[in-house]
């Protein structure tokens, strides 16, 4: 397969790198989702169905998508595969500065209140905070006061991560709504890094019987009509470590940006009983339980 030509993701400027284990991991998807495929396409109207690839952006996920994808077309089944990191609210230096107000905002709320926030620990704090290390673990040697400024920012970020808050839940089940009721064709909107990267294209779905969306939170209750979600395994390293190699807004190796994955993690795991094939990094295809189980180790 021609990874110059195989379909991919509509985030513009998004890049599909494929390989050996890539096609591992498709291929052992492909059978079983064709399996699962037929009868939720036999019991709806017009034979469509939609797909999710989630997981932390360390695992591949785009990259499956794309194989599945192209598998499916090449099968027959006209297919999409959707992006869902085009609907957050925000485009992403946005959304980035919005994530820290909302972990600071919350973090200083809960210092007050805690009794700890005082003149003293205020210039400490700004201080901190000019040099960008106030989300930083190892800063709260010998100030138990950050610690609780850190906990109470986390929860916060916590909060807001993944939540209808960031991300435009409302329009994805729009789309799977019109997708699923036969529309021929859909307006779809596309995010690049700029304010200005803001515009919708139309799609053409009259010969598409799948649609596949590849995104991280593509498992969330915060939407609905997904059929089958696919659960990708990855770990916040593997996701830092692909990120690094990507390294599209720089700060890769940031404290906060550690937070926010391992926050991430929490809640594709507290989801990860819906889905429908849950994938290991080596390629194994894991039952619930097994899953579980290899999360229990660490």
């Amino acid at each position: 397969m021609n990874t110059n030509t195989i379909m991919h993701g509509d985030m513009p400027g998004d890049k599909v790198e494929i390989n050996d284990s890539h096609r591992t991991k498709a291929a052992r998807i492909l059978p079983v989702l064709l399996e699962k495929l037929e009868p939720i396409r036999a019991a709806t109207p017009h034979g469509r169905a939609v797909v999710c690839v989630c997981g932390g952006s360390g695992v591949g996920k785009s990259e499956i998508a794309s194989l599945l994808g192209q598998a499916l077309q090449d099968g027959g089944l006209g297919c999409y595969v959707l992006s869902g990191d085009n609907y957050p609210h925000r485009i992403p230096a946005q959304n980035d500065a919005e994530r820290l107000r909302v972990f600071r905002c919350g973090a200083l709320k809960g210092l007050v209140g805690s009794g700890l926030y005082t003149e003293e620990v205020k210039n400490e704090l700004l201080d901190l905070q000019r040099q960008d290390v106030d989300c930083d673990p190892a800063q709260t040697a010998g100030r138990p006061w950050l610690e609780v400024y850190q906990r109470e920012g986390r929860k916060a970020l916590a909060g807001y991560l993944g939540s209808d808050k960031e991300q435009d839940f409302a329009q994805l089940s729009d789309i799977i709504s019109r997708f699923k009721n036969g529309a021929g064709s859909i307006y779809l909107k596309r995010m690049g890094r700029t304010p200005l990267d803001l515009w919708y294209d139309r799609v053409d779905f009259s010969d598409k019987k799948v649609l596949i969306i590849e995104w991280t939170h593509g498992n969330s209750d915060g939407f609905s009509g997904v059929d089958l979600p696919i659960l990708l395994n990855s770990t916040p390293q593997e996701t830092l470590e692909h990120r690094r190699s990507r390294n599209r807004d720089g700060g890769v190796d940031h404290p906060f940006t550690t937070m926010v994955l391992e926050i991430e993690q929490r809640l594709l795991e507290s989801a990860a009983h819906k889905a429908a094939i849950i994938v290991a990094k080596n390629g194994d295809l894991l039952t619930y339980g097994q899953y579980r189980e290899l999360m229990a180790r660490g």
